[in-house]
């Protein structure tokens, strides 16, 4: 290793000690739990059944298209990544052991655990991660993730268990990216990634996938982490809608679920061999204004509309409480750098009304495009959305746009659009993805010289205390100049049996971070 390199975990600055130690720690074993949690113990055995509400006869084992909760789920049954979210939202090396940075975060190596198997018996070396993240770059490459490995400029083996990566500037958070869920990495062949054969290094190896309908796991005997995957076998059932979902968890047929329905969530809470559980993360929903079109490319227009909605009457009545009021910015409070103190903008008429008339106009009508499908209660939220704004002078008409078809013909088309984010782990990630100049999932068309300047030092910046202070300034400038109203944060509603034994849970994702495989058990 180069002398004098900064090593890093969890966004710190360590030595090599301490990153040793504590990386060991974290990467194996994960949090150490609260005590009253630790008397816990994990039961091994057992068949764990879960209804996911998604799933399409398209989806493949290609990781490069992962994009719904099943197969995003379904690749932590049966893979590993070099990197790995805690549940506390800290980074830590899952195959990797080490993880060193140089001074100006553009050259990351990691190094990898000692005889981690893959299904197939072959032990992971750095020609398989090479592979693996090689299959989501280049220009023949179809992948998700393109976009987010275009900033490695090369790659390359110092040994059979170490890797470096060079990036075309510094990113401070790099060992984020490589935690995404498409960078999976599996065995190569000649050079290779070896999707196809469905051979991981995961806690459970693929005894059948049916595409849209059903994935069979069992235990990998093997595998690496001794203290983690409890079950004997796995099951993920596409159940799509939701009161089939519910009627398999209520009648013992499956024994967890996601995405429970919050108009009937209070009978699930009625009963005793079902808990409800609830997970504030970075879920958020929005109101996309495309800022290249008027009459959105008035930022006074914009904070008419961000002034003339009651967020809490919002959050009651479409996610009946399960969630957080947003601030109009996309940081949630499970980001390092969320601004918690920045001011709450709050419902305010009249402060509406006043930039109307800084925008020359005593009145405003508008189209708001919506859809199931954009969030679920996205129609009713739109109405709700009118119904406030009318005290302001302001018209809008909810349209109500055909689910089928919404991601291509309305989301970045119609000036004015509900919109579904997951969030990402860091403010970075987010920002990058959504609200940079240019990015291609800037859905609000947004330009701010100040804004971009700052995303790129602040990617660039090992500081923490800096990283935090320009974090703040960009969640603020996003708060007032952007072109999203965001309402409020949706928590992770999901549901298990009473026989389901856990740990705290994760909330970088649904479904304890998609770990729930690996870290629930049978009680």
């Amino acid at each position: 290793m180069i002398r004098n390199q900064r090593l890093w975990r969890g966004g710190l600055d360590l030595g090599r000690r301490d990153l040793l130690v504590g990386g060991t720690a974290l990467g194996v074993a994960g949090l150490v739990l609260p005590r009253h949690l630790r008397a816990q113990e994990p039961k091994p055995g057992g068949r764990f059944r879960l209804g996911k509400a998604h799933g399409s006869t398209t989806d493949t084992l290609d990781p490069g298209t992962f994009e719904n909760d099943f197969t995003i789920g379904m690749g932590y049954v049966f893979n590993n990544y070099l990197t790995e979210v805690q549940v506390d939202g800290t980074i830590a090396g899952e195959l990797a052991e080490e993880i060193e940075a140089s001074p100006d975060a553009a050259t990351w190596t990691f190094r990898l655990r000692q005889g981690v198997e893959f299904h197939n018996g072959k032990t992971v070396t750095a020609a398989d991660v090479i592979a693996s993240i090689n299959h989501h770059r280049g220009e023949e490459s179809t992948s998700a993730a393109k976009v987010i490995v275009e900033p490695i400029t090369e790659i390359e083996a110092l040994d059979e268990r170490t890797v470096r990566f060079r990036l075309a500037s510094g990113n401070a958070d790099f060992p984020f990216v490589v935690s995404d869920y498409h960078l999976t990495i599996v065995p190569s062949a000649d050079g290779v990634a070896d999707w196809r054969s469905g051979v991981g290094c995961g806690p459970y190896v693929i005894e059948s996938f049916e595409p849209g309908v059903r994935g069979f796991f069992t235990k990998h005997a093997n595998y690496w982490k001794t203290d983690r995957a409890h079950f004997d076998e796995v099951e993920f059932l596409s159940i799509i809608d939701v009161a089939a979902r519910t009627n398999a968890l209520t009648t013992g047929e499956i024994d967890a679920m996601d995405r429970v329905d919050l108009k009937t969530v209070h009978l699930l809470q009625r009963n005793p061999a079902i808990k409800v559980h609830s997970v504030s993360g970075n879920q958020h929903y929005t109101f996309a204004m495309r800022t290249d079109t008027a009459p959105f490319d008035d930022n006074n227009v914009r904070l008419a509309l961000k002034y003339a909605l009651d967020r809490e009457a919002m959050l009651q009545t479409v996610l009946r409480g399960f969630g957080m009021v947003g601030n109009d910015h996309p940081i949630g409070p499970a980001n390092q750098f969320h601004h918690a103190d920045l001011e709450q903008r709050s419902y305010d008429p009249d402060r509406a009304r006043f930039h109307l008339r800084e925008a020359g106009l005593d009145s405003l009508t508008v189209d708001l495009s919506v859809a199931e499908a954009a969030f679920a209660g996205a129609v009713d939220a739109g109405v709700v959305f009118a119904e406030h704004a009318a005290a302001a002078g302001i018209t809008i008409n909810v349209v109500r746009e055909p689910n089928d078809g919404y991601w291509s013909n309305v989301w970045m088309n119609k000036p004015w659009s509900a919109v579904y984010w997951g969030g990402r782990p860091t403010e970075d990630w987010m920002f990058s993805t959504a609200y940079a100049s240019g990015a291609a999932w800037n859905d609000t068309f947004w330009e701010h010289e100040r804004f971009n300047e700052l995303l790129a030092e602040a990617r660039a910046e090992l500081d923490e205390a800096e990283r935090r202070e320009m974090y703040h300034e960009m969640q603020a400038i996003v708060r007032d100049e952007g072109g999203a109203v965001i309402p409020m944060f949706a928590a992770y509603v999901f549901a298990t049996s009473d026989q389901i034994g856990h740990g705290e849970f994760a909330n970088n994702w649904d479904m304890d971070g998609h770990k729930c495989v690996e870290r629930w058990w049978f009680t």
